[in-house]
């Protein structure tokens, strides 16, 4: 995932595995289905008008800065939030049009790297944890067999970030990312974590969660994910779902091999997922698919329209009885990497407030310590010796501790280029 990947990074990612969809010709969204003008019915539309939705402002900036109408919430603590606060948070990127940031971590030093580059930014972040990444954070020389490392990962790395965001003085969003129907387990023991914690807490653990069951049937996905809202929304923790799948092959998820159509989700199925989550909560996320796929390709091999969550918020809006400038839906960008300014400017426009970045930051962490190797090479080959004399001790290069940080640094760089590309950058200032 990600946004714009930097020229250093595409000509260094021929690694990346082949996308069949992707080596294809440019795919072409197929017309939206068409708004029906059927009025919602009026026990949606009461639930509709206590949650998160407002007047889309033409005029407002999106990327770039924040074209702030209202100061950032005082209320809004450093740390990690929750419930209300998630709530405010999120509102106030929504009527601000700019997103947040979803980082990817598998270490604690990638976490450092993130609170870090959001505190110089003055920006929100999301922290996220996958399946793979949180496995890696337990130590893959553990069983995964019931998702028990995986389970002990993400839970360990929401309480790291729970101890130490509060000293960086920006507000973190803890989430879980894709959770595919195989890694169910791995769902279902963060959410007894979440409730334990809740008992204790009045609050869950992790402030979201996300369902990825975008390869089953729709109905089948909706009433799976409503299955888990009915446990969510008690202790006030945030579901994000995905309808429509993201292409390419990111953490074990596969999707190379779909189906074009696919790749691009229909009006009608936002307003089916809309109406039956808003009954239960206004706490819920739609990663909708418009083209995206995970990793990073050539340029013009993925075509992205961002402008299709534009006409899903105007056909929930008129279902709603609402003004089609009115945005009632939060959704998601997945598989952002290589995406252009634009391209990510009109997602953010319609509705956008959470953007996945993954491959880029990975690339990122990598580089810092490839340049760091390159640059000092001639100190890196032996515990003794080195250019300044064959006595010399080397262990100020080879120390963990300056190497990681050099990661961690380059890692910080491309959050920046987020924060900044997304509009979050100065949202607390």
């Amino acid at each position: 995932m990600g946004a714009k990947v930097s020229k250093q990074a595409k000509k260094n990612s021929t690694s990346e595995p082949a996308n069949p969809q992707a080596e294809k010709k440019a795919v072409e969204a197929p017309a939206p289905a068409p708004a029906n003008p059927a009025q919602a019915t009026k026990e949606t539309h009461s639930l509709v008008n206590a949650s998160h939705s407002h007047a889309s402002d033409s005029g407002a900036g999106q990327g770039g800065s924040v074209a702030k109408k209202m100061p950032f919430p005082s209320d809004i603590p450093a740390g990690v939030v929750t419930g209300d606060n998630l709530r405010k948070l999120l509102k106030y990127a929504h009527e601000n049009h700019f997103a947040i940031p979803a980082f990817n971590c598998t270490s604690t030093s990638t976490i450092n790297a993130v609170l870090e580059a959001g505190r110089d930014a003055k920006s929100p972040v999301i922290i996220q944890f996958s399946q793979g990444g949180a496995q890696f954070l337990a130590g893959k020389g553990l069983a995964n067999d019931k998702q028990q490392a995986s389970i002990a990962g993400a839970v360990a790395g929401a309480h790291f970030v729970r101890q130490i965001a509060p000293l960086y003085g920006i507000p973190v969003i803890v989430h879980s990312d894709h959770c595919a129907k195989k890694l169910l387990p791995w769902f279902d023991g963060m959410l007894e974590a979440d409730e334990a914690y809740f008992k204790q807490h009045g609050e869950p653990l992790f402030s979201s969660h996300m369902l990825d069951l975008s390869e089953e049937p729709k109905d089948h996905n909706i009433q799976t994910c409503l299955k888990y809202l009915e446990r969510l929304a008690p202790i006030n923790c945030l579901l994000e779902m995905e309808i429509g799948v993201t292409g390419g092959e990111e953490d074990g998820v596969n999707n190379e091999n779909v189906e074009n159509s696919a790749l691009y989700t229909q009006p009608d199925d936002i307003w089916d997922i809309y109406s039956a989550f808003s009954k239960i909560t206004d706490l819920f996320t739609i990663a909708a698919a418009f083209g995206n796929v995970h990793g990073v390709y050539a340029s013009g091999n993925v075509k992205l329209h961002p402008e299709l969550l534009g006409k899903h918020q105007e056909h929930v809006a008129e279902k709603l009885g609402k003004a089609a400038t009115e945005q009632p839906v939060w959704f998601v960008f997945h598989g952002g990497s290589g995406s252009t300014s634009e391209e990510i400017k009109t997602a953010v426009k319609n509705g956008v407030v959470k953007m996945n970045i993954d491959t880029d930051t990975q690339w990122a962490y990598w580089e810092g310590l490839k340049d760091f190797y390159e640059s000092k090479k001639g100190y890196l080959q032996g515990q003794i010796g080195n250019p300044d004399g064959p006595t010399k001790p080397n262990k100020k290069f080879y120390d963990p501790r300056v190497w990681v940080r050099e990661a961690e640094k380059s890692m910080g760089k491309r959050c920046t280029v987020a924060f900044n590309e997304l509009g979050s950058a100065g949202a607390l200032a």
